[in-house]
This record gives C-alpha cells, structure tokens and sequence, in this order.
C-alpha cells in the first residue's frame, strides 16, 4: 500500500480513473469506518478496579537495569560529597532530589515536555482528534480502562508506527491516522495501550532516567579529553579512563553480585529479549479485546513495506522488537 492511496473495496462500485497529478489531499475520499461505537458519548462504562499492573517484563526491565541505577547512585553521592565539603549543602540532599526525581514520569507538564522536545510529538490537529479520539475512547472502555487519563498525540511522520512513553503519552504518526481503517487503528492504540497498563512505558522511562547521571559522566569526560590540547589532554584522558575503568568495575561489580558472571556477560542480551517480551505482552493485550486479525493485518502491512535484511544471530539477539513472522506466530491462537 503505498502513502498516497490505498485499495478499492469491491463494494465501493466501479473504479473511478485516475485524478490528474497533483490532487489536493483534501479531496480524498476518506477511509471506512469500520469500527462498531457501543461505548460512545452518554453509554456507561465499566471500569476495572486496577487499570495498571506490574508485569514480568515490567519487573525485569527494572531489575535489569539494577546495576546502572545502583552506578548513577555513586555519582550523586559523590556530587553531593563535593557539595557538601564545598558550599556546604547536606550530602543527603541531592541524592533525595535524585531519587524522587522519578516521580516527574507522572508529571503531565513534564510528561508533555518528554512527547514535544524528547519524542518529536505534537498535539493532534482538530480533524485528527476527531478521528483519533472516538477510536481511543472505545478501545479504553473495552479495556475497562479510563481513557480521559492518556493523552493523545501525533508524530510527523511518514512511517507506519505507534508508541506508548512516560506515564501517560499514547502517540500514532500521521501515516497511520491517515491509511488505517478505523479498525486496525483501534488494533494499534490497543497495543499501544497494553503497554501502559503492563507497566513497560513507565518502566523503561525510569530505567533511562535513573541511569543517566552515569551516561552523562561518560560523555562529558569523552567531550572534554577530545576538546583539549595535546599536553593537558594526556593527563585528562589517564583521570578520564580512571573514572571510566572504576565507573565500569563498578557497575560490574554489582552486576557480578546480583547476577553471576554468566548473566553479567548475557546482559545486553536479556534487556533485548525482555523489550522482545514486552512487544508481544502487547500484542496479546490487543488480541485479547478482539482485534488481532486487525492487528495481523498491520504487521503485513509493515512486513510488505519492507522486509527486514537478513540480520546476524547476534543482531538478532539485540534487537527490542520481535520479527513479524514471530508476531504473527504469537497471534495464530487468537485468529
């Protein structure tokens, strides 16, 4: 299916010819509505008790990420050391500070920032809110799930995609409001949504976020031994790779203790085979409210426009998201 048109049904009559080159995009016809509305404006609602859980990628997502957590842990400590020797600012306080950071995940000034600055999103135009929100609206009622919570939001783009971030930021891009019947987007906003409510969204954002003191240590001596002169560049980069190497034994020593060598040397690849998990746990969310053949029909889709290269084993093994025939494997039991 290319961006610009998509398939005639055999019920819509006779095909009309070509438009000349250059249509106005405003003139297409629009796509079918295909989705049944029971949970419209004024219908009741049953909501479940608990909308959000913590499943096992969910957890293993946090406890994955244990070591770097425990790294970027050491380097406030030590900030708040310095802190308090010089200025004279209680140690204690800037650790505090870092570890209740966390709870800005569930800021929706802050989580807006995240979408537009981090993310690339933008608020919905008012005729892609008119198309986006009925269909949200029902996918969360069959869930049993307050929608009004989420905030919708839309990514510039030409690719086929969705994502779920932060606390409560559910985005689509353009193409896909624009090509997808309301079905199969209603497939893809309850992927989108098993992934809030399983606790992968907010689960991956605190891993990022209570790992980046030591990414920005890195960086920073990285920047800064390449942007000196030679002679003073040396004795940075020997106080640079002893912050690195202890940095690093470091963050393995609390690998190696809370996991074993084995698992320490596997770690890259047990974090891509639990965003693999999530991906799937995903998938099933949508399938179980009933729209899996909608949602195979997507992953065709994506599988038409492109099928992947043929990759290594061990690209393979890295990767966050599961192949599409392996996700069509996963949905045969619903279809």
């Amino acid at each position: 299916m290319s961006p610009t048109s998509r398939t005639p049904d055999p019920g819509d009559g006779p095909v009309p010819p070509s438009p000349p080159p250059g249509p106005d995009p405003a003139t297409a016809p629009p796509l079918p509505d295909d989705l049944v509305y029971e949970h419209g404006p004024g219908r009741r609602v049953y909501y479940a008790a608990h909308q959000r859980r913590m499943d096992l990628t969910a957890l293993g997502q946090l406890a994955l990420a244990l070591p770097a957590f425990l790294t970027s842990a050491l380097v406030v400590l030590l900030v708040g050391v310095l802190l308090d020797v010089g200025p004279g600012v209680p140690f204690w306080i800037p650790v505090a500070l870092w570890v209740a950071s966390g709870a800005l995940v569930f800021h929706r000034p802050t989580e807006d920032l995240l979408a537009r600055y981090l993310f690339g999103l933008r608020r919905p135009m008012p005729q892609e809110a008119a198309r986006l929100e009925p269909v949200w609206r029902e996918v969360t009622a069959i869930a049993g799930v307050d929608g009004g919570r989420y905030r919708l939001w839309v990514e510039e783009s030409d690719a086929l995609n969705a994502l779920a971030v932060a606390g409560h930021v559910v985005g689509v891009t353009r193409y896909a409001l624009e090509q997808l019947s309301s079905r199969r987007l209603a497939a893809v906003l309850a992927h989108e949504l098993g992934h809030h409510t399983g606790g992968h969204a907010w689960a991956l954002l605190l891993c990022h976020w209570y790992g980046l003191p030591g990414r920005l240590v890195r960086r920073v001596l990285r920047a800064t031994a390449l942007s000196l002169v030679t002679p003073v560049r040396c004795a940075v980069y020997l106080a640079g790779g002893v912050l690195l190497l202890a940095l690093g034994g470091f963050d393995s020593t609390v690998a190696r203790i809370l996991y074993g060598l084995p698992l320490l040397l596997a770690l890259p690849y047990l974090s891509a085979a639990v965003g693999r998990r999530a991906e799937l746990r995903a998938d099933r969310h949508a399938a179980g409210l009933g729209f899996a053949p909608e949602l195979a029909d997507v992953l065709e889709m994506l599988y038409e426009d492109g099928p992947p290269e043929h990759e290594s084993v061990p690209a393979r093994l890295l990767s966050t998201h599961p192949d599409v025939p392996t996700r069509l494997h996963h949905l045969r039991a619903y279809l």
